[in-house]
């Protein structure tokens, strides 16, 4: 009889883990926008999203054993290639890291995949893109650029992991690669955001895509955030002041604390844009971040990058190169897009991950469902 239940129990705690997490609209809260088919970064055709997720151990913090609570993201702005796309970034505070700019903000361009991880693993990340490059893409000549300069960034996990571990391993890289995917995205406790903390509740990985016309011509804009930053009392949800209602269920943290979060958002679309233009997107994810409630704290590294997978075009002899783009006076539904996709994305973030504990029973809630239901309900805020 005790096979049975435990077999029973086993396989209801499977089918919950295969139940895709809730979404902000799955509970009736309301966004401006029209969004995509899987309201994600997907949306953008040629977007390819993967994750590799590590959870491991409980209890006290034993350096280099865990408890583990962190991961990595990758977003294939050209599909599993190290084809460019034209490219731009914006600090809007740099306590932060995000690698590969340079070459982005002096030539406009990025290539191949972007990398999501935590602070300390950065680097990891990076080269393992890059040697996955050099496995996929290398011509064979003697000296070769298929490593390329990856863009790797970060947001500190340290409250719930043994960050100081190293737990991010080339071969998770390779494996979140190898395994990135259009279509649905999964979201909260995933990836580089497995450890990550957002307006004091559970935070971690978050998307959210729009569809918008510009001349009779439908273009997509997609949104992936890694969320990990806020005070409770800062939290606006579609308007409503939710961190000031919903104040109990605050992280429990040993006598080390939490350092103070990041977040770290990227914009894709298929509109053709110039650099330059992708650089004002990028700034508009500033108002997209500002309508959850943040003002931005001082150690709060938020770093921005927007890319558009509608690439220049060359003549024969590669002599000389041609843009296809939306003037100027049209921008405005690209920047209303980002605005709206980041606020939704970072919602579906802090909706869709769940209660965690990590080293030395650090622990932090998701945000509770049915409260907020009712929150939003007080407010005349649900559909």
């Amino acid at each position: 009889m005790k096979r049975i239940l435990l077999i029973s129990f086993c396989l209801l705690h499977l089918a919950a883990m295969a139940q895709p997490a809730l979404r902000a609209r799955d509970l009736g809260i309301s966004f401006d926008g029209i969004p995509g088919k899987f309201n994600a970064i997907t949306d953008v055709p040629g977007v390819l999203v993967g994750y590799k997720t590590l959870i491991s151990g409980s209890g006290k913090l034993v350096e280099g054993k865990g408890p583990v609570r962190t991961g990595v993201t990758v977003i294939l702005p050209k599909g599993k290639t190290n084809d460019g796309y034209p490219a731009a970034w914006f600090s809007l505070n740099g306590d932060g890291e995000m690698t590969g700019i340079p070459y982005i903000e002096d030539y406009g361009m990025g290539y191949g995949a972007i990398g999501i991880t935590n602070t300390n693993s950065v680097g990891i990340v990076k080269d393992a893109i890059g040697s996955w490059n050099v496995k996929h893409f290398s011509k064979g000549e003697f000296v070769d650029y298929s490593f390329g300069l990856p863009v790797a960034a970060e947001t500190w996990d340290g409250g719930l992991n043994d960050i100081n571990g190293f737990h991010v391993k080339a071969a998770h890289v390779w494996e979140a690669l190898d395994s990135a995917k259009s279509g649905v995205v999964e979201e909260g406790n995933v990836g580089g955001g497995t450890g990550m903390v957002c307006y004091e509740f559970k935070g971690g990985s978050g998307t959210a895509s729009r569809v918008f016309t510009i001349d009779s011509v439908s273009y997509t804009l997609g949104v992936f955030v890694q969320a990990n930053f806020g005070g409770r009392e800062e939290l606006m949800i579609a308007g409503v002041p939710v961190g000031k209602e919903i104040t109990d269920l605050l992280p429990v943290y040993d006598e080390t604390g939490r350092k103070d979060g990041s977040i770290i958002v990227i914009v894709g679309t298929d509109a053709p844009l110039l650099p330059g233009q992708l650089k004002q997107a990028a700034k508009r994810i500033t108002h997209g971040i500002a309508r959850t409630g943040t003002y931005s704290h001082n150690g709060s590294g938020e770093i921005f990058l927007a890319f558009s997978t509608a690439e220049p075009s060359y003549n024969n002899e590669y002599s000389t190169e041609s843009w296809k783009v939306i003037p100027k006076w049209l921008l405005d539904p690209v920047y209303k897009a980002t605005v709206e996709a980041t606020e939704e994305a970072i919602i579906n973030a802090l909706v869709a991950a769940k209660d965690m504990e990590g080293i030395n029973g650090n622990k932090v809630y998701g945000i509770p469902k049915e409260r907020l239901k009712e929150v939003m309900k007080k407010f005349n805020r649900l559909r």
